[in-house]
């Protein structure tokens, strides 16, 4: 058995209306990697997920976890895998220290275990003062740190991370991000992490896979993905999203992508093809309020591949 790791071989998921949400689909998870899996809405990421974590149940292909076939096996994965999704499920009646021994006890913990469990976690997660607490009472980044800290009582070998931090402030977020790097490097945990904010996904993952339509475009580590663009980024940011449409209209024989009031266009050398796009705009009477020109990042890679401004900022 090859402990923390996650293979993905061929994986189709058609639904019975005969939608098929996930086509033929392929990666692996290396123990110890923290993996981002990213897409727009309806592009397969949760039908992949659910499929993964024994949710749901594979058309055809395989999946392994840990090198247990999630199809022939589902409640023996079940005990390697921790699962954080995006709409927590606390009893907000119960306190933090209630529902961590709780969970441990579900995991088979004696009471004195689950109890000493229990204590480790609210230490690890910062909510030792905030023990006796119901959740009911914590904030949204409380409750997340509480969630995350529910789904390492077992001490899983592979974390799946549904946009854990979508809806947090900055500050909470950071926080968030600092555990799941001390899990991945300190402890060794195979992190499956799907996200909105591409940022998190570049200071996170060791590897990234992007979904489009139920199939897999593009793939890479942060640096390879961005590098694959090879051009500088040339963004324009006009007064309004009628002028920015007629501005991707003018330059619409270049590699040009509209999101809301913004245009980017990827060119090779932008110091020479920016004062000839100013002029091929200034013909239309049309001037941006703003620009600038910056090497590719990981927003201009999922538009370049997915087609879609969602998850871009």
């Amino acid at each position: 058995m090859t402990k923390g790791t996650i293979v993905v071989d061929h994986l189709v998921k058609t639904y019975k209306d005969k939608f098929t949400a996930v086509n033929d689909v392929s990666f692996t998870v290396g123990k110890g990697e923290c993996f981002a899996f990213l897409g727009p809405n309806g592009a397969g990421k949760s039908t992949t997920v659910k499929v993964l974590t024994t949710l749901s149940r594979l058309t055809s292909g395989s999946v392994t976890i840990s090198g247990i076939d999630v199809d022939e096996d589902p409640e023996k994965v079940r005990w390697e895998i921790g699962v954080v999704l995006q709409d927590t499920g606390l009893d907000s009646n119960l306190t933090a220290r209630e529902l961590l021994e709780l969970q441990g006890r579900i995991f088979h913990l004696s009471g004195k275990e689950a109890s000493f469990r229990a204590e480790e976690l609210l230490a690890v997660v910062g909510l030792t003062e905030e023990a006796d607490r119901t959740s009911k009472k914590f904030s949204g980044g409380m409750k997340r740190r509480l969630d995350l800290a529910m789904t390492l009582v077992h001490r899983p070998g592979i974390l799946f991370l549904d946009e854990p931090t979508t809806g947090l402030d900055p500050l909470n977020r950071k926080s968030i991000w600092k555990e799941i790097r001390r899990l991945n490097r300190e402890e060794g945990t195979t992190v499956f992490l799907t996200t909105q904010y591409l940022e998190e996904a570049d200071e996170l993952a060791d590897q990234i896979q992007i979904i489009s339509g139920g199939k897999i475009v593009a793939g890479g580590t942060p640096a390879e993905l961005k590098q694959s663009i090879g051009k500088d980024v040339i963004s324009m940011q006009f007064v309004s999203e009628t002028e920015a449409k007629k501005a991707r209209e003018v330059l619409n024989k270049r590699d040009v992508f509209l999101i809301e009031n913004d245009i980017r266009v990827t060119e090779e050398k932008a110091s020479a093809a920016l004062p000839v796009i100013l002029r091929e705009l200034q013909e239309f009477g049309l001037e941006p309020a703003a620009l600038s020109v910056a090497e590719p990042t990981l927003d201009d890679v999922f538009i370049q591949v997915t087609g879609s401004s969602e998850g871009a900022s």
